[in-house]
């Protein structure tokens, strides 16, 4: 039976926590000196920023040895 890839772009963009995985919020890379501060205050991550439970399934196929 042949290994099990990772797939690299998923890898980059989720980690697994004890609760799921957890991604990362978009619109806090750069620019961040025009942009509101309610904005920046709600894609910061926390407790929102978990993958939902019906995508977990999804990152488990694509992300098999971070189990």
């Amino acid at each position: 039976m042949p290994k099990l890839k990772t797939n690299r772009a998923a890898a980059k963009r989720f980690r697994k926590t004890a609760k799921g995985y957890k991604g990362y919020a978009a619109n806090r890379r750069h620019n961040l000196g025009h942009k509101a501060r309610k904005v920046k205050r709600h894609a910061r991550s926390g407790g929102s920023s978990l993958v939902h439970k019906t995508d977990v399934g999804r990152l488990d196929q694509l992300l098999p040895n971070l189990k």
